[in-house]
């Protein structure tokens, strides 16, 4: 066992700290999201969430927002479409599969962002990366469950399997434009797009504006305020944080979320636990790096890339 420790070492920034810390606020939000289909349609309530995450935001950075340029804009764009794909396909498909399905099939993306960033940026994960998001993987099967074994997929999740895409564009389309746009001015922009984007798709979903309910205001005032701590985190850590190494990080999103439900009266059976011990051992060893050997052969961080 020292052997191996002195052939490693485990490496935590402090952007990848503050990851770790706005997972926990994002698995939380899991229950209130579930909740609230009780009272509202998915994209009313997805749209009115970033509407108040948007608007919260421009309050606090409304002068810089006078120098947004092209580029910021088109990243806000991107970025905001995809965040409005992802959360609001899989909020509609809350409203027929369980948590734990949903928990289950949202997981594809853990896999799916390491792929999609070969494709398409060219960036070759390192070994320990693929380590750790196998492991991350198969901890979030266990801990989700599904009924039977089998993947016979209904309307709900499919939407919730498509949604898994768009989850993984956000996170690459961050990291792409990380360094090159403003954080505040294309946050704001990024959540105003997905706010219209959900609004949008109200029409093609049939949906009309609910009733008022005190609770549908403060859990879309609250998740509001969260989603905009939660992007700017994102958008400002990933300057600096690798894809993979975030991808895993967020892997532990069902994790605070099993346990803020546990707080709610759910109860994880044993095989759950023991998924939940793999994701965290998951992100652990995406951050284990060699000693001894050229770092080139793993994946660089965006500031290494700059460098070369």
């Amino acid at each position: 066992m020292s052997a191996f420790l002195s052939r490693y070492k485990l490496a935590f920034t402090r952007q990848e700290s503050i990851l770790v810390l706005i997972t926990m606020v994002w698995g939380g939000t899991f229950l209130a999201v579930h909740h609230a289909m009780t009272v509202s349609g998915p994209f009313f309530f997805v749209g009115t969430r970033f509407a108040t995450a948007a608007l919260l935001l421009a309050l606090f950075s409304w002068r810089s927002l006078r120098g947004l340029t092209r580029t910021e804009l088109k990243a806000g764009a991107l970025i905001g479409v995809a965040i409005g794909c992802g959360y609001g396909l899989q909020t509609w498909g809350m409203q027929t599969i369980s948590s734990s399905k949903s928990a289950f099939i949202t997981a594809l993306y853990v896999p799916l962002v390491p792929v999609l960033q070969w494709m398409f940026l060219g960036r070759l994960p390192g070994v320990m990366a693929w380590v750790g998001i196998v492991l991350a993987f198969a901890g979030l099967m266990l801990l989700a469950g599904p009924e039977g074994g089998s993947l016979a997929f209904n309307a709900g999740e499919l939407a919730t399997l498509l949604s898994t895409l768009a989850i993984a564009a956000e996170i690459i389309l961050i990291s792409a434009y990380a360094g090159k746009v403003d954080v505040k001015r294309v946050t704001v922009v990024q959540l105003a797009v997905a706010s219209l984007f959900a609004f949008v798709l109200m029409a093609p979903n049939g949906e009309s504006v609910p009733a008022f309910s005190p609770y549908l205001v403060g859990s879309a005032v609250g998740l509001g305020i969260a989603s905009a701590i939660i992007q700017v985190t994102m958008n400002w850590a990933q300057r600096s944080v690798s894809p993979t190494r975030a991808t895993v990080i967020y892997a532990g999103e069902p994790v605070w979320a099993g346990i803020v439900g546990r707080f709610a009266g759910e109860r994880l059976p044993a095989v759950a636990l023991l998924g939940g011990a793999l994701i965290v051992a998951g992100v652990i060893v995406s951050e284990l790096k060699l000693k001894g050997k050229k770092r080139a052969k793993e994946e660089p961080s965006p500031q290494e890339r700059e460098a070369s």
